[in-house]
């Protein structure tokens, strides 16, 4: 590449960058960070679009919800409780737990969302959890599947 390309490049890549930046802050409703402004010459236009806003969290939850039988509002509760509880719970994580204790608490009593978010609270992975909850490694792994296809099918169905 030819070194005047190369800057274009960088420079395309540092503006969309700061747009980012700056849609994001304006989104939190934060004032961009001041910085030096700097204009260069560009040869050809950006193509890089700013980036939309996320849409607000517990919307992710609304095929989850229906799926589950309760409301997005709830399941948004539900997942901040957690979180103050497990500060490194991610929403799939929580997903999952409500999914596998969905569909195999009804056949074993054990199998709770919170006795899942407990154990992924003290450090294991899911499949550890539903194994010392009683699953044998193969319906443990099977759970694990039929949950992440469940939740996929209700955001498909959710879109």
């Amino acid at each position: 590449m030819k070194p005047i390309t190369q800057a274009s490049v960088h420079i395309a890549l540092a503006t969309g960058l700061m747009l980012g930046v700056a849609a994001a802050l304006s989104a939190q409703g934060k004032a961009a960070p001041a910085g030096p402004a700097r204009h260069a010459a560009m040869s050809k236009p950006s193509t890089t679009k700013p980036e939309q806003p996320k849409p607000a969290e517990h919307s992710s939850f609304r095929g989850i919800a229906t799926k589950l039988g309760t409301t997005p509002d709830a399941l948004e509760s539900a997942y901040q409780t957690a979180r103050q509880a497990n500060p490194k719970l991610t929403r799939g994580q929580f997903v999952s737990a409500n999914m596998v204790a969905h569909n195999l608490g009804s056949k074993n009593p054990a199998i709770t969302t919170q006795a899942i978010l407990n154990g992924l609270g003290s450090g294991k992975s899911l499949g550890a959890t539903l194994k010392s909850l009683g699953l044998s490694d193969k319906e443990a792994d099977a759970a694990e599947r039929q949950a992440k296809r469940d939740a996929a099918a209700a955001q498909r169905e959710a879109q």
